[in-house]
């Protein structure tokens, strides 16, 4: 759906009274008796001209000068031009797509302290507080139209950056001022509040896409259902109250269209998994359909009244909405307004609403699409908008790969990927329009490409590994919702010094690709038939997750096992060196799969192999655990506590009595140490800890989950559960070089949701928010004395100088030698992520 910008609703041409008027500058100049007169006159000028540029589209010349409109009122103190002017300049940083500079602006024009990271993309305050502050700060203020302004400002931009909750609030509170003052209409506000909690709704849906397990999914389905009722509720609102005011009656309309037909296809995906609660109410959302597109219709002479962009954004949202319906007038009346949006765009010199007009005709005509995405991405390139660009070379590449262009194709997905990249890497990455429905719009990107790749006769191997660890990495700053994550390739590492391959393991839908590395850098591939392999992943994914693991039939896991391994391993067996580290990348469900517990029918992998497992193959750089860097900081739960009531702590977990017995083998095994035991075991004090000393072992003995939900990616402290986006603010509060990395992160007693098929990503995760090069987590929760044994083992192994991975290896093997632990549940848990030396 196209987004559209009300950027002009909040221009300050007038600041208290003090009129301008277009075409009579000469005119206030002429008026002006005093110097300051002719400051102020200069002053308004400049606010005239700088709300022309943004109306053309030239949003960078706006910003100048509404900036030098900004220097004249603060050199003659006048208090409401100086955040008039600052309301003004947030509309053209809006109009650039920076947002957060937008929303620090504004806290210039509230005279808030910038530094308090209400405008930060990932907050170093909690939610409460930060909106605790915003609502301290409204109170505290005088409630004069401007400030008001500046406030509603301020909702939209906390909106855009991501930060919803604080919308909300902010939004609420000025639209209850507004409601009271004559002086500011509320419907705009109202209207403002709708979109946030639409935003919300859309939160939720995009995660319902993203997270695997179905309990959470189930969660998830009432958020959505509870936000979308919300949000059109609102809407409808804003509809009624705002006959007088047709222009906020129209976006109010064609939102509550747009919401109605995105509502609609959610619901039906939901009934089409096997929910037939959903049935009464998607027929109740599928009969208001028609009656709001009649409504936009019978209001449709009100987008004459709005400025040149937003008619275009206008129709463009109208002529989107009416293609999701399957009814060929309603088809003919979307190519009708999509037409009318691109005769409007030709008609001003805002490249972008061009291009956007084209594309969105592209995809309403598929007959003419190629003609018009040629020119649409003609135009984007010519003002380096990446974020408009790489839709338009994802359509034309789908569009070349059907009709069999392949070099052409795979020009224009290299293309799009490439942009995608420099997006992420860029300012843009902060906003949350830029934020893509991740497995819908991003993802097919990059497996379209890679396809294409491997159907040539000799493929780029090397494009495809590069394409797949391009993937990877973008799947895992999509997880976290972070910027780029500082990782280095294993392709740019000169000497791993070890006997080693990395192996591959990519889906592509109807094939599993493999693709082994060995030292020599030789590559080596071969293809499996998807249906050869998803049946036995499934089968031991579904014997490794479940809770009566201990007592399932090894056969039960070996069946599955051997048949992986014969399918994926053993095509390249002649390949791979005879000993050493096997290094896995993989990709969606694999990670979930312990690769040491594939059997050849003789022997597990990790009897032969340690191994280890990173994500696009990006880690930090590789480096053994010096000797003299044994110190080590140890926090564990031993008791109840009150984290475990916590609503994201895994379901039915109880206390680890016997961690106590682990946190004495690690501080026996190490040269000195720090404990954090129950009740010292807080998050405050973790964070004190790392922060105040290096320690490059960090050993934590206490229930993790792994989760396809950030949100429920945990570990529990004694006071809280910390879930993997603080981590970044735990684990990481004082910058962090090479040098000081954590080393060693092990996590015992952790699990895997039940569900989740890629465990691995919340590994990774937890490993790039704590900055540790290493990271060694268990896939399910084990028995503890074994547990202790396998620690006792590993650290012994590591003191003697053997590499992470083989002194993970070690220990394992000494498990699995033991009859008292030979069954899988004990000993093939235990997952490498990162670094194995």
């Amino acid at each position: 759906m196209i987004k559209r910008r009300d950027w002009f609703k909040y221009v300050f041409s007038s600041i208290l009274g003090l009129l301008t008027f277009v075409g009579k500058p000469s005119i206030i100049a002429a008026q002006a008796i005093n110097k300051e007169a002719q400051k102020r006159n200069q002053a308004r000028l400049l606010t005239q001209i700088g709300e022309k540029y943004l109306n053309e589209g030239r949003a960078s010349e706006a910003l100048e000068s509404w900036k030098s409109a900004t220097k004249i009122y603060r050199q003659l103190g006048y208090e409401e031009g100086i955040t008039g002017s600052l309301i003004n300049q947030n509309l053209a940083l809006q109009a650039l797509r920076l947002n957060r500079f937008a929303c620090n602006t504004l806290l210039q024009a509230l005279k808030l302290n910038i530094d308090t990271e209400i405008c930060a993309i990932l907050p170093q305050k909690s939610t409460e507080s930060t909106i605790k502050l915003l609502i301290a700060a409204i109170d505290k203020q005088k409630h004069l139209p401007v400030y008001l302004f500046a406030w509603h400002n301020l909702g939209d931009v906390l909106r855009l950056i991501g930060k919803l909750d604080e919308s909300k609030v902010v939004l609420a509170k000025t639209l209850s001022i507004a409601q009271q003052t004559s002086s500011v209409d509320p419907n705009e506000i109202l209207l403002s509040l709708a979109n946030t909690e639409e935003a919300i709704y859309k939160h939720a849906r995009n995660k319902y896409y993203e997270v695997e397990e179905a309990d959470f999914k189930n969660e998830i389905v009432d958020l959505i259902q509870q936000q979308a009722l919300k949000s059109l509720e609102l809407y409808q609102q804003v509809n009624q109250v705002s006959a007088n005011y047709p222009v906020t009656q129209l976006k109010s309309q064609l939102h509550h269209l747009s919401l109605l037909i995105d509502f609609d296809k959610c619901l039906t995906a939901e009934l089409n998994s096997g929910n037939p609660k959903l049935v009464e109410i998607r027929n109740q959302i599928q009969q208001q359909i028609q009656p709001s597109i009649n409504r936009v219709l019978k209001n449709s002479s009100t987008f004459s009244q709005l400025s040149a962009i937003q008619l275009v954004y206008a129709k463009l949202n109208f002529a989107t909405s009416l293609s999701q319906i399957p009814d060929q007038q309603l088809r003919s009346l979307a190519i009708e307004y999509g037409q009318s949006a691109l005769q409007t765009a030709k008609s001003t010199s805002n490249q972008r609403i061009k291009s956007y007009s084209l594309g969105t005709l592209g995809k309403l005509q598929p007959e003419k699409s190629e003609a018009y995405f040629v020119k649409a991405l003609s135009l984007a390139q010519s003002i380096q908008a990446e974020d408009i660009a790489y839709q338009w070379q994802q359509q034309l590449g789908n569009l070349y790969n059907k009709q069999g262009r392949a070099k052409e194709a795979l020009t224009m997905y290299k293309s799009a990927i490439d942009n995608l990249a420099q997006i992420r890497d860029s300012m843009l990455s902060s906003n949350v329009d830029i934020q893509f429905f991740f497995q819908e719009e991003v993802e097919p990107v990059y497996r379209d490409y890679m396809k294409l790749l491997l159907k040539d006769s000799n493929p780029n191997l090397k494009e495809v590994i590069q394409t797949n660890e391009r993937l990877q990495t973008a799947q895992l700053e999509n997880f976290l919702k972070c910027g780029k994550l500082d990782l280095i390739s294993l392709h740019e590492i000169p000497d791993l010094n070890l006997a080693y391959g990395i192996i591959n393991i990519i889906d592509l839908d109807d094939t599993i690709e493999v693709i082994l590395k060995v030292k020599d850098r030789s590559l080596y591939h071969y293809s499996v038939e998807a249906n050869l392999v998803k049946e036995n992943v499934n089968d031991l994914l579904w014997s490794l997750q479940d809770q009566k693991l201990a007592i399932i039939d090894v056969e039960q896991i070996l069946l599955p096992s051997q048949a992986l391994y014969e399918k994926l391993i053993a095509p390249m067996a002649s390949y791979l060196p005879a000993s050493g580290t096997l290094i896995f990348i993989l990709d969606k469900y694999f990670q979930s799969i312990p690769m040491g517990i594939l059997y050849d029918g003789k022997n597990y992998l990790l009897e032969h192999y340690s191994i280890a497992a990173t994500l696009g193959s990006r880690i930090r750089s590789p480096k053994p655990l010096s000797k003299k860097r044994f110190t080590a900081l140890i926090a564990a739960l031993s008791k109840p506590s009150p984290s475990l009531l916590d609503r994201n702590a895994p379901k039915g977990v109880r206390s680890l009595p016997k961690a106590f017995e682990e946190v004495k083998d690690v501080q026996s095994q190490t040269q000195s140490s720090l404990t954090l035991l129950d009740e010292k075991f807080t998050s405050l004090r973790l964070e004190q800890e790392i922060n105040k000393n290096n320690f490059p072992i960090v050993h934590i003995s206490t229930h993790g989950q792994f989760s396809s939900d950030p949100l429920k990616t945990v570990l529990l402290a004694y006071d809280q559960v910390i879930n993997i986006r603080e981590f970044d603010k735990l684990l990481k509060g004082k910058v962090q070089t090479d040098a000081d990395a954590i080393e060693l992160l092990v996590l015992s007693a952790c699990q895997t949701a039940k569900g989740n098929k890629r465990s691995a990503l919340g590994m990774a995760g937890v490993a790039a928010q704590a900055g540790a090069r290493t990271t060694i987590a268990t896939l399910w929760l084990v028995d503890a004395d074994s547990t202790a044994l396998l620690m006792e083992e590993f650290y012994k192994e590591l003191k003697n100088g053997i590499p992470k991975a083989e002194a993970l290896r070690l220990a394992q093997l000494t498990l699995m030698k033991n009859p008292k632990y030979a069954h899988h549940y004990y000993w093939a848990p235990f997952l490498l992520v990162g670094s194995w030396l």
